[in-house]
């Protein structure tokens, strides 16, 4: 028997839902590589050209996931951030750079320039201090430890890479769409066989 007219309008709507998360959820994920691979290919083509110059500099693009709280509300946890290898920084910008902390020596902390001060040697340091902290950082900063300036923030897009690196979150987002929209097609193939059949 075939399928009455309400039955048909809630098949329609639960491939149309099906479509429309799994579009999103496509996009979504070429959207992150297409930016993952322009990144990557802007970090080969300047880790190339420093070292044919024989010179070390930080990558000219870096992207990072924010895991603190310590630039909230300018960054949040799971927010994403893109730095920008600049020549020179100012008072205001939010960089990220390389500790020498002894407490948090070689993490890449993102945090905001609020001064600058000249060393024992007569170079010139940053001082940093994440906006939601009450005292700036402890230890003054270098220029060659700053690895760029903020340039982009996409908002709470480390979620999505962490659920989309777990086994469930894998299975979840492309998996099961994937093959609930194969068989929604079988269905229809099925469906259009049977009806030539009929008409034969």
């Amino acid at each position: 028997m075939g399928m009455s007219f309400e039955q048909k309008t809630t098949w329609q709507k639960i491939k149309w839902l099906l479509n429309f998360v799994t579009t999103v959820l496509m996009n979504s994920i070429i959207v992150i590589l297409v930016l993952i691979g322009i990144i990557f290919l802007l970090y080969y083509i300047d880790v190339v050209k420093n070292s044919t110059n024989g010179k070390w500099q930080p990558p000219l693009y870096q992207a990072y996931v924010i895991v603190s709280q310590s630039m909230e509300p300018t960054i949040h946890v799971q927010d994403a951030i893109v730095t920008k290898r600049m020549d020179d920084y100012k008072i205001g910008d939010v960089c990220t750079y390389l500790s020498k902390n002894p407490n948090f020596f070689g993490v890449m902390i993102t945090h905001r320039i609020i001064g600058t001060d000249i060393d024992k040697d007569g170079n010139k340091v940053y001082v940093f201090k994440g906006d939601n902290n009450f005292s700036a950082d402890n230890m003054n900063v270098e220029k060659d430890q700053i690895y760029g300036k903020v340039v982009m923030k996409i908002p709470k897009i480390g979620y999505v890479q962490y659920f989309l690196s777990s086994a469930s979150g894998w299975i979840i987002a492309i998996v099961i769409p994937c093959v609930g929209i194969i068989t929604l097609d079988i269905l229809k193939l099925i469906n259009t066989l049977r009806k030539k059949k009929r008409r034969g």
